[in-house]
């Protein structure tokens, strides 16, 4: 990728185009010249078509790496290594894309880009760290059209589906996300609020920031630098007669606070939390200084998730498994067939293409109401959810791994225990 660009600029470069002590003069004049304007859209193009989440421009004292976070792993550009000596060109241009200061190099900067590729709208959220041997870019790729899952596509087994799907139909009640970042919580809330969008409801959500617009849902971003907080943004949009209200994440009492007074006065409120199973999710707003009798009362349901690559369609084989190479859990039983991908073009050889979900989802039944009233710890509150059909992550890892979606490794790195 940008191979005959870079010969093109290596043919055309002067003394100044490669100096990183350039005046904002200079790195302004840089960044506009077209050699620079298309290695820019190159490789911005390159990372969309590679279905890339994140492009990484990270310099180091004698090389210029480039790499795309593709299904949760980064894999290196294919550009030339001459690129390094455009590094302050290429950054320029993407402040500039963003409306950053060029001239600014000591403090991190934060931006955003907005383009569309073959009728997709891309939103680009730009972030610019200072590092040792220059600045730092990240671009996080929002692609506005291969976000919006619906619930049916998530990757949910029948019964989690059909329990999550009563409880987003539930008229009131705190239903709750977990996970860790990056594993498709805001994507699974998205999917529940396109589900509930009708004309008989309405549905308003505050987040931090919007990044996706969801027809017929009114959305409120959170901006700290002018008072406009979680909390102060989920007080005021409860004069707005919701129905079903939507918090980007629970970071604090009063956020979780003012989420238990809206679920207690008759809305339906889905939002995320940090914890590793779905179980803990109840402790968290213990420990936050929640009162467990409001928990209790309020809380409907927990679904913890993890993402998972899921086996490569075009070169999915057959493999011979060693028994003692596999987790004692998983429960194969020898003849039992286990799949892989072989690695091919459409997979940049590593034998996986896309993601799935493993869920874990927790409903609050009077029994868990009664542990979470008493404080009981996490390890007796997953008893009595097993008593009421709780399936953990890990074991609908092994279900996903019988059927042929995934590996066992992929299970095992997402679910360690």
């Amino acid at each position: 990728m940008g191979g005959d660009t870079i010969d093109e600029m290596v043919a055309g470069e002067t003394d100044g185009a490669t100096v990183q002590t350039a005046t904002s003069e200079d790195l302004l004049e840089m960044a506009q010249e077209a050699s620079v304007i298309k290695l820019v859209n190159e490789i911005i193009l390159e990372a969309v078509n590679e279905r890339a989440s994140d492009i990484h421009i990270e310099p180091y004292e004698q090389d210029l790496s480039i790499r795309y976070r593709i299904d949760g792993v980064l894999h290196a550009a294919s550009v030339p290594p001459q690129i390094h000596r455009f590094q302050a060109a290429i950054i320029s241009r993407l402040k500039i894309l963003a409306n950053l200061n060029i001239a600014e190099r000591r403090v991190p900067q934060d931006g955003r880009i907005e383009f569309s590729v073959g009728g997709r709208q891309i939103d680009v959220r730009v972030s610019v760290i200072p590092m040792l041997f220059g600045e730092g870019i990240v671009l996080r790729l929002l692609d506005k059209s291969s976000v919006l899952f619906t619930l049916t596509e998530l990757g949910m087994d029948e019964v989690t589906f059909r329990r999550f799907q009563n409880l987003i139909l539930r008229p009131h009640g705190i239903l709750l996300v977990t996970g860790p970042t990056g594993s498709g919580k805001t994507t699974t809330l998205y999917a529940a609020l396109n589900a509930l969008v009708s004309s008989e409801i309405k549905v308003l959500t505050v987040e931090d920031p919007v990044e996706y617009h969801l027809r017929g849902v009114n959305q409120i971003p959170v901006d700290p630098q002018v008072g406009m907080t979680f909390e102060r943004g989920l007080r005021a949009i409860l004069r707005h007669d919701p129905d079903v209200i939507m918090i980007g994440e629970i970071r604090d009492l009063e956020t979780a606070r003012a989420a238990i007074a809206a679920a207690l006065t008759g809305h339906l409120v889905l939002s995320t939390l940090h914890t590793n199973d779905a179980a803990s999710a109840p402790m968290r707003l213990l420990d936050m200084g929640v009162e467990p009798y409001l928990v209790s009362s309020t809380l409907i349901g927990a679904m913890a998730q993890r993402l998972v690559r899921t086996i490569c369609r075009k070169c999915k084989t057959t493999v011979t498994a060693d028994p003692a190479a596999l987790p004692e859990d998983l429960g194969w039983r020898p003849g039992e067939p286990l799949h892989r991908g072989a690695g091919c073009e459409a997979c940049r050889g590593t034998g996986f293409r896309g993601r799935t979900g493993l869920y874990e989802l927790l409903t609050v039944n009077e029994p868990l109401a009664e542990g979470i009233l008493h404080r009981r710890p996490p390890p007796e509150l997953i008893r009595a959810g097993r008593a009421d059909g709780l399936r953990l992550l890990r074991e609908d890892g092994w279900m996903k791994v019988r059927q042929g979606t995934t590996t066992v490794d992929e299970v095992v790195t997402c679910t360690a225990i």
